[in-house]
């Protein structure tokens, strides 16, 4: 029968058997429910198996635990699963980039958690001529090798674990979502869409914060999922910041690739990284040829902590390959793992940049408009995978020549000087932290190729003028 042949079905090693329990009895509970979610949260516990292919989660009321196919299985276990078979499970989103003569590239981003990850996968391209479409959002890329006649010859997303995501469309961290940051996002949720920990004006909408582009707007009034009223003049009980959205993925979202889910995947020409505190870091800057420069940039990202990494927000924390809360085993035999694909005869390996759309000047403002002019910076990054001259050398990478990212049309001024400047004394002091870092965390584990770029490094800055 069928439920005999389900049993069969999950044995040996090709199946992942998962447990999750909410940890509290639901016909006796004896304390109040953790904002009235069935949960146990002074008892949990999330066990990954990999021997036997297994994840068991105990007392989280969390999504990203409790949906154990999202980050126990598609990246952590993924992981595992990739240094085995010599793939790359990987935190990223990926995204088809077309330009006006019809060329099209994709680009894998690997941000951090609230990092802009949602704004890019969504993205409505400011320069005529040029489309971006989505093919996967933000989780569970699995980048794997294609092999074309027994010889790898290119890196390609080949998303297998997709079709193993509960979340079938689009979730995203509402606050500071409107339609002058991402008009795409507000016409995908205005239909068959979950909000999270939001408002509801009195007339039938949902309010959080920023989700106008003034500071407060519903002439209306504002009643919690607590059924408490927000006002301007609130001070205890305001919009939170940890509002989501939840939207499926129908044809009719306006960022929908033609091949978002399917699982023969696309060659990946670039990799885009977000990591470092704002202050410092270019808007963009290109890694090295040399192996040991690119992976360098990956194992040293850091960001704002966020709920994800089960961090207090607004402190800076180390976030390599922003998969700190998803490695699978250890961070150095990670790197590792990395490091071999270059020895891979006949890989054509994707060019690795490092985007910060957040600089800020010293007057505190930012110095990039940011969201859809954000593809300024892609036209660049493409035209540098195209070999296009149009780039200069730095102690840290390449940053874009004076007149390199088209400004046409863009309304705001903008001091390219100070987005592309390399601040010595800043990365100086940088060197020094991921000294301490590496040293704390991966101590002799610290593969060599790293240690010596990060020596190189501080070399070059010391020899840089100021």
């Amino acid at each position: 029968n069928g439920r005999r042949s389900a049993l069969d079905a999950i044995q040996g090693d090709n199946y992942v058997k998962c447990l999750h329990s909410v940890g509290l009895p639901l016909k006796d509970i004896s304390k109040p429910l953790v904002q009235n979610w069935p949960c146990n949260p002074s008892k949990i516990l999330i066990s990954h198996i990999p021997d036997r292919n297994e994840i068991a989660s105990f007392g989280s009321g969390y999504g990203g635990n409790s949906l154990l196919g999202k980050k126990c299985f598609a990246l952590r276990l993924g992981s595992i699963l990739g240094k085995r078979e010599g793939w790359l499970a990987e935190h990223m989103l990926i995204l088809g980039i077309t330009d006006p003569r019809g060329n099209k590239k994709y680009v894998a981003a690997a941000f951090p958690s609230a990092c802009g990850k949602t704004n890019l996968a969504m993205l409505q391209p400011t320069l005529p001529g040029y489309k971006a479409k989505t093919l996967h959002p933000y989780y569970l890329p699995v980048g794997r090798m294609r092999r074309r006649r027994h010889r790898l010859d290119e890196i390609r997303c080949r998303r297998s674990f997709a079709r193993y995501q509960p979340e079938a469309g689009f979730f995203g961290v509402a606050p500071g979502t409107c339609s002058h940051t991402n008009p795409n996002a507000m016409r995908t949720i205005q239909s068959n869409t979950i909000f999270t920990n939001v408002g509801e004006t009195g007339d039938g909408g949902v309010y959080w914060r920023r989700a106008w582009r003034r500071r407060w707007t519903p002439r209306c009034g504002v009643t919690s999922w607590r059924g408490e009223m927000w006002t301007p003049h609130s001070r205890t009980t305001r919009p939170p910041i940890r509002t989501r959205v939840s939207a499926p993925r129908p044809l009719a979202v306006p960022v929908h690739g033609p091949r978002l889910g399917e699982s023969e995947g696309v060659p990946i020409s670039a990799r885009d990284l977000r990591g470092p505190p704002p202050s410092g870091v270019p808007l963009v800057f290109e890694a090295n040829s040399l192996a040991t420069r690119r992976l360098f940039i990956g194992a040293s990202m850091r960001s704002e902590a966020t709920a994800a990494a089960e961090h207090k927000g607004k402190v800076i924390m180390h976030d390599p390959f922003a998969m700190r809360p998803f490695f699978g085993y250890n961070f150095a035999d990670y790197i590792d793992h990395w490091l071999s694909f270059e020895e891979k005869p006949g890989l054509k390996l994707p060019k690795i940049f490092h985007v910060n759309w957040f600089r800020k000047g010293q007057d505190g403002k930012f110095l990039w408009p940011g969201f859809g002019e954000n593809c300024r910076v892609l036209d660049w990054i493409c035209r540098r995978i195209d070999g296009e001259d149009c780039a200069v050398d730095t102690p840290i990478g390449r940053v874009p020549k004076a007149d390199a990212v088209n400004l046409d049309g863009l309304q705001e001024r903008v001091d390219l000087g100070e987005l592309y400047s390399v601040p010595k004394d800043f990365w100086l002091n940088e060197c020094k932290e991921l000294e301490a870092y590496f040293g704390n965390q991966l101590h002799r584990d610290l593969p060599p190729a790293i240690g010596e770029e990060l020596r190189l490094l501080g070399e070059r800055l010391q020899k840089a003028d100021n």
